[in-house]
């Protein structure tokens, strides 16, 4: 903006060429405390060796991590698994290492529950939703008993999510273009949104979750009121198809990330009331992977990771305009196929870190951490980026929510480290064996294959059971032979006649 210098009165009696002479122009620099804020990657010793991660190609991030443990999807044969490590245990993993391998198809998606940290749910190709109970210690053998077995969905799961402030609310969105809302404390689906028309890409809660946002492949964007499945909000969007969304907090905005008319990578910000048209878009570059959107409530951060890149771009998201404000960009050579996120309450404040990536490198088969770090000399707590963030400590219980309440997050302040212990224990409910019999089958328990490894599965299990079967009716015809000789010889023998 222009800036005019104070003029003496003897100036002011000059012609206006003069005034333009004095006039100079400043360039504007946006005060931000996080405008030097940079990534840092842990060292050999700090990272997660020898990990077969997954080779599938499905668009989730395949790990999922909070202040105990981190888990991720690994490739394996037949039926789906993920390691589950302490977050201590770094460096090599051993192949034999124990794993979570109790689906029957490949495992898409895994969270940790925010308020209880030893559970961690996983949904797979085989249309069920699992609950897992990891110990302590991390897993001394394979675990292949889930707590709990959710079905429900007529086709593969391809998406779950938590409940910010609710314990035990569990989402699941399927390529039966349904998304399932559990209740886990009785261990069935409470309600069934059924407004998408294809397949449900990606969901995000706003803080309190009382929205819920989704992208679909249909190429719309929409905002809808959980609990009753009502789409309040709708947007087509032709010039902008969107792939991922995520609440920005408590500023009423959305930002999708996905891909222009000219087939080139985009972001684009949205009034989360009035879904008409996007506050802005940007362009980013012409790459072909999926941008994978992050974003701190807590510093109003935006993090930008490409599938298949090796890049992190960081914006910060202001009210007015220019709304992005790009920061910097982290940059490596090695590709990410996903990327963990650690919870705000599991960050080391000591060393001022604001963000934890960890980042699945699959050219290596290593898990690498990277840290956002402001740079700073002092060593006290830094108040100022750090405000009192979402804690484990659960808002409301699954009949509050189900019956209309909205609560934000219970808050947690991170000075010296301090941790509020949540005394939260999951209970599996005691369910009911049931039965649907037709024709002297029951279909509940005698459930179709759904994928081709189930089905090839199901055809060596049956013919197992087939073998076993005719061993069983060779014995007993070898038996019954035996009994009739035994009977013929009671008959023909004379004594037994006489007496």
């Amino acid at each position: 903006m222009p800036f005019y210098q104070p003029l003496y009165e003897w100036e002011r009696s000059l012609p206006p060429p003069y005034f333009r002479l004095k006039m100079s122009w400043r360039p504007q620099y946006r005060c931000s405390k996080f405008r030097n804020v940079y990534g840092k990657v842990a060292s050999r010793e700090n990272c997660y060796d020898c990990i077969p991660i997954t080779k599938n190609v499905h668009d989730n991030h395949f790990c999922a991590v909070n202040p105990k443990f981190l888990a991720i999807v690994t490739e394996s044969a037949g039926g789906g698994s993920f390691l589950v490590i302490p977050l201590h245990q770094t460096g090599r993993i051993e192949p034999n290492y124990s794993k979570v391998c109790g689906h029957q198809g490949t495992v898409l998606d895994i969270k940790w529950n925010p308020f209880i940290e030893n559970i961690i749910a996983s949904c797979s190709e085989d249309t069920s939703v699992r609950i897992w109970e990891i110990p302590d210690g991390g897993l001394k053998r394979n675990m292949t008993e889930a707590v709990l077995e959710l079905y429900g969905h007529s086709r593969r799961v391809g998406l779950i999510e938590w409940h910010p402030t609710a314990i035990n609310i569990l989402f699941s969105a399927g390529y039966d273009y349904k998304i399932l809302i559990w209740n886990l404390d009785v261990g069935e689906a409470v309600k069934m949104i059924d407004c998408h028309t294809d397949v449900i890409l990606c969901m995000s809660f706003n803080t309190d979750g009382s929205l819920l946002a989704t992208t679909c492949k249909d190429k719309k964007l929409r905002v809808l009121e959980p609990r009753s499945g009502r789409v309040l909000q709708e947007a087509t969007c032709k010039n902008h198809k969107v792939l991922r969304v995520v609440f920005l907090g408590d500023m009423k905005r959305l930002l999708t990330t996905g891909v222009s008319k000219w087939n080139t990578r985009q972001i684009a910000l949205w009034d989360q009331e009035d879904l008409s048209m996007p506050v802005t878009e940007e362009e980013i570059d012409g790459l072909s992977g999926m941008l994978f959107p992050f974003y701190d409530v807590d510093t109003h951060m935006l993090y930008l990771a490409g599938k298949g890149d090796g890049n992190i771009r960081y914006y910060e998201i202001t009210a007015e305009k220019p709304y992005l404000v790009f920061l910097m960009e982290f940059r490596s050579p090695a590709p990410q196929k996903g990327l963990g996120v650690m919870p705000k309450h599991g960050l080391d404040v000591s060393a001022c870190e604001i963000f934890r990536f960890y980042k699945l490198i699959t050219l290596k088969n290593q898990i690498e951490p990277i840290s956002m770090i402001v740079p700073r000399r002092s060593e006290n707590y830094q108040e100022d980026i750090y405000p009192m963030t979402s804690g484990t400590e659960p808002a409301l219980s699954p009949e509050e929510w189900l019956r209309g309440v909205n609560k934000g997050p219970v808050l947690m302040s991170l000075k010296e480290g301090y941790r509020k212990e949540n005394n939260a224990v999951f209970k599996a409910p005691v369910k009911e064996k049931r039965s649907l019999v037709v024709n002297g089958i029951d279909l509940l328990e005698n459930v179709p294959p759904r994928t081709e490894n189930e089905l090839l599965r199901m055809f060596f299990r049956q013919q197992e059971e087939i073998r076993r079967l005719k061993e069983q009716l060779s014995q007993r015809d070898l038996l019954c032979r035996q009994l009739e000789l035994e009977l013929r010889n009671l008959r023909n023998n004379p004594k037994d006649k006489d007496s």
